[in-house]
């Protein structure tokens, strides 16, 4: 060991505020919250510059501590403001919430709620077959919401990506099921749910082939035609399916060049018609039929497709975690997972992910050039 004086380095400390990398050249902010664990965020900028990050947040996900809870970047602000509650059910756990600004100006965040753990009943995987999907409406920009109401009653719905617009009008907000069996979630399968009146009616289309492929990014690539990206219950790869009809009907899911390790993508169109895709980059299955939970989730990984999503050339890690890399030493990182990523109004990018074994959330900002290497 060296003897010399050292200048001790700390890492980042959740305040919240905005610090720029120099090492990495992005910008990065660790989310003031007072929760044990939190997970599984959403992003989502108002039309008034205010940038607002949702997830799930209390004791353990499962328990009826668990709320949907919010922070606001405020615009011009340089720091995210402390996370508060806006949903407080106590007999079930909440969880998985998504944002969304209806055409009428009335922000909307889905969520799942599903019967929480008691002590007394004897262990299962968990109680997602209970869930279903509610809704709360802000008219605001976030500050107040409306009571819950329940969005789809359907036992087992779950969801996490944002409601999408397409350019016909229709709206598309993809769930997947979850069913009450011992596959270990392996039998999930992912629906199309569609409202061609804003919201106010809604029908469901399965999408064959889907089993054990969840978490489905819809992205419109031209007027009417879709794709899908899939996380898969396999820890195999991501999976890919399209719609050439506004989503009535799809392909299934085929395997993409992009690992998968069980754990939630995000995935957007970029003003510059490419796609951009967030996830852990690795894999730890060949077999597409079979259900594997690996505890390993890092690192977080930004790629870029110039082709639809056919082939990703341009990737850029932007969490390694504790930096192990070794089949048998990876497990050492703790988990960086389930990330968001949007594209602002002045171009740039953002993520957010659940840090350091769910201890809050990680910001970070960047460019489509910054992950290219063009910059």
């Amino acid at each position: 060991m060296l003897n010399n004086p050292m200048i001790e380095i700390n890492d980042l400390t959740e305040d919240g505020k905005l610090y720029f990398n120099r090492r990495l050249g992005l910008v990065e902010s660790l989310l003031p919250c007072d929760f044990e664990t939190s997970h599984a965020c959403d992003l989502q900028e108002l039309p008034n510059g205010d940038l607002l990050c949702v997830w799930f947040a209390g004791s353990d996900e499962g328990n009826s501590d668990v709320s949907i809870v919010m922070s606001r970047l405020n615009a011009g602000s340089d720091a995210w403001t402390p996370a508060t509650r806006i949903s407080d059910d106590n007999g079930f756990s909440e969880q998985n919430p998504s944002l969304f600004l209806h055409p009428n100006g009335e922000l909307w965040v889905m969520y799942t709620a599903q019967r929480a753990r008691t002590a007394n009943e004897p262990p299962e995987f968990n109680l997602q077959y209970t869930s279903k999907i509610y809704r709360k409406v802000s008219k605001d920009n976030g500050y107040t919401w409306g009571d819950a109401e329940v969005m789809f009653s359907r036992e087992g719905s779950f969801c996490r990506q944002k409601i999408q617009v397409l350019t016909s009008g229709r709206w598309i907000f993809e769930n997947w099921i979850c069913f009450n069996d011992d596959t270990r979630n392996g039998s999930d399968i992912t629906v199309m749910n569609i409202s061609d009146d804003q919201g106010a009616t809604w029908r469901s289309v399965e999408v064959p082939g889907s089993r054990g492929r969840v978490h489905c990014n819809v992205i419109e690539m031209s007027p009417g035609k879709l794709i899908g990206l899939f996380r898969s219950r396999a820890a195999d790869n991501i999976y890919f399916a399209k719609s050439d009809d506004n989503g009535e009907t799809w392909t299934e899911p085929v395997r993409t060049e992009l690992p998968n390790n069980n754990s939630s993508i995000s995935a957007i169109k970029l003003a510059s018609g490419k796609l951009a895709i967030i996830y852990n980059d690795l894999r730890f299955n060949d077999k597409p039929d079979i259900t594997v939970w690996p505890f390993e989730r890092c690192p977080v990984t930004v790629a870029i497709s110039e082709d639809e999503g056919r082939t990703w050339p341009y990737r850029r890690h932007v969490e390694t975690g504790e930096g192990f890399s070794g089949h048998k030493n990876l497990i050492r990182n703790r988990r960086y997972e389930y990330p968001c990523i949007m594209q602002a109004a002045d171009g740039s990018l953002h993520a957010a992910y659940s840090f350091g074994n769910r201890r809050t959330m990680k910001f970070i900002s960047f460019t489509e050039q910054w992950v290219t290497g063009a910059e």
